[in-house]
C-alpha cells in the first residue's frame, strides 16, 4: 500500500495489472478496498490505480476543510497521474467518487480518455436545496467528531439509500462495515464540510463540455439516481446508459457480476485488446 505525495499531501494508492491506465474512485466513507471484488478482472486488461481519497483510509486528512474542495481533490488526481507518468486514463467513479471523476473530465479533458459514472451526480442545481444540504452535512460532521466513527457508521448504514445493502451476504456486509470503520472521524467530517454536495458548485450547466466517452450506471432500485443518470444521459452527447436490475446505490457491491459485465463490455468496445490505449 504505497503512499504517494501530491500537492503537499500523501495519498494511499493501490495498483494492479498493466496496460491502459484505469483509475477507480470510491464513495464517501469508503476506501480503495471497495474495488477489490473487481480488481483482478480489471487488471487483466488495464493498469488499475485505486487511491484512498483525501480524508479516507490511509491517505492524509488535512485540518483545513477547504483542502477537500472538489477543485482541490480533482487537481490531486491529475497530480497523481503526473507522478505515475500517465498522460490519460479511464476514470471510474462511484457516488462521491463519480462527482470527482466528472469534475476532472470537465476541468482536465485531455487527461480523461473515458469515463464511468456509477450512481453519480453533477451536484445540486437549486441554491436553496444546496444550503439545506450544506447545513445537514455540517451537522453530520459535528456528529462524527463528537460521537466517533462507529456511531456514524451505525447511522450511515441505516440511511434509506443503502436499504438494499441489507440483502448482501453476511461476509460482504462485514467487510463493508470494516472498510467504513477504517476511516477517521476528522477526515470524514472535513470531507463533508469541503466536498459535500451542499458546497460543491453544480455542474449541470457544463454537461456539454464532457467530451470523453461516458458510461452512466445506476441501480434500478435507486430511483433518485436513475432519474439523475437519465438526465445526464440526455445532456452528455454520445453517452451510454445502463440501469442494472435488482441493484441499489452501490451496483458494484450489490450486483458485482452485472457491474463487471457491463463495464467489461464497454471497455472492450473502447480498447479491443488488453493493453491497448483507450
Amino acid at each position: 500500500m504505497p503512499r504517494i505525495g501530491v500537492r503537499g499531501v500523501q495519498l494511499n494508492v493501490e495498483t494492479a495489472g498493466s496496460g491502459a491506465p484505469l483509475v477507480l474512485l470510491h464513495g464517501f466513507a469508503g476506501t480503495a478496498q471497495t474495488w477489490v471484488p473487481h480488481t483482478a478482472a480489471l487488471a487483466k486488461r488495464c493498469r488499475v490505480i485505486a487511491p484512498d481519497l483525501l480524508g479516507h483510509g490511509d491517505s492524509d486528512a488535512p485540518d483545513d476543510f477547504g483542502r477537500y474542495a472538489i477543485e482541490e481533490v480533482s487537481a490531486d488526481l491529475v497530480a497523481l497521474l503526473d507522478r505515475l507518468r500517465i498522460d490519460r486514463a479511464v476514470v471510474v467513479g462511484y457516488s462521491m467518487g463519480g462527482r470527482i471523476a466528472l469534475n476532472v473530465a470537465i476541468g482536465f479533458p485531455d487527461r480523461v480518455s473515458a469515463l464511468v459514472l456509477e450512481s453519480a451526480s453533477p451536484g445540486i442545481a437549486d441554491a436553496a436545496h444546496r444550503r439545506r444540504r450544506a447545513a445537514q452535512d455540517a451537522a453530520l460532521a459535528e456528529h462524527i467528531e463528537r460521537d466517533g466513527v462507529e456511531a456514524f457508521v451505525d447511522f450511515w448504514e441505516r440511511q434509506p439509500i443503502f436499504a438494499s445493502q441489507a440483502r448482501l451476504p453476511p461476509g460482504v456486509r462485514t467487510a463493508l462495515r470494516r472498510q467504513r470503520l477504517r476511516n477517521g472521524a476528522h477526515g470524514l467530517a472535513n470531507c463533508l464540510r469541503g466536498l459535500g454536495q451542499g458546497v460543491q458548485p453544480p455542474l449541470w450547466h457544463r454537461m456539454a463540455e464532457v467530451t470523453a466517452p461516458t458510461l452512466l450506471l445506476a441501480g434500478a432500485l435507486d430511483a433518485d439516481y436513475v432519474a439523475i443518470a437519465e438526465r445526464m444521459h440526455d445532456a452528455i452527447r454520445g453517452s451510454q446508459l445502463a440501469i442494472v436490475p435488482d441493484a441499489g446505490h452501490a451496483v458494484h457491491l450489490e450486483r458485482p457480476e452485472a457491474f463487471g459485465a457491463v463495464v467489461d463490455r464497454w471497455l472492450r468496445s473502447l480498447c479491443p485488446s488488453p493493453g491497448s490505449h483507450c
